[in-house]
């Protein structure tokens, strides 16, 4: 049996600021943005990509905004990461190589912390 991990919450305070944070400045594709309820909108980002998504939204969860940290994306090129978010106007840190790869760390508005990690080569 496989067990995929496809879904992450993300606790945000302004759906609006961090779906434009996500899809402008990050570059994640929007799979779905949808009012459910009064009390309930929920929006689907997913990265270039990736088979796991982000959920972000209102009445999602009582997580507190920015509480996410350790989110991490892998990536082939760190450094062409680091680029392309620069590009598009996220602080981003310089580059930091590792014995267990080469990263680069990011912040949503709320606070919630990335890692983009270039694995090591192997062998």
């Amino acid at each position: 049996m496989d067990w995929k991990l496809e879904l992450i919450t993300v606790p945000v305070s302004d759906v609006d600021r961090a779906k434009a944070f996500y899809t402008e400045k990050v570059g994640f594709h929007e799979d779905i943005d949808a009012q459910v309820t009064d009390a309930l909108r929920f929006v689907q980002l997913t990265p270039p990509g990736s088979a796991c998504s982000i959920a972000i939204g209102s009445g999602l969860n009582d997580a507190t905004p920015g509480s996410m940290q350790g989110l991490q994306i892998v990536v082939s090129d760190a450094a062409a990461a680091r680029a392309e978010l620069l590009q598009r106007g996220v602080e981003v840190s310089e580059v930091q190589t590792f014995d267990w790869g080469s990263f680069v760390f990011f912040a949503d508005p709320d606070g919630n912390r990335w890692a983009v990690q270039q694995l090591p080569r192997r062998g």
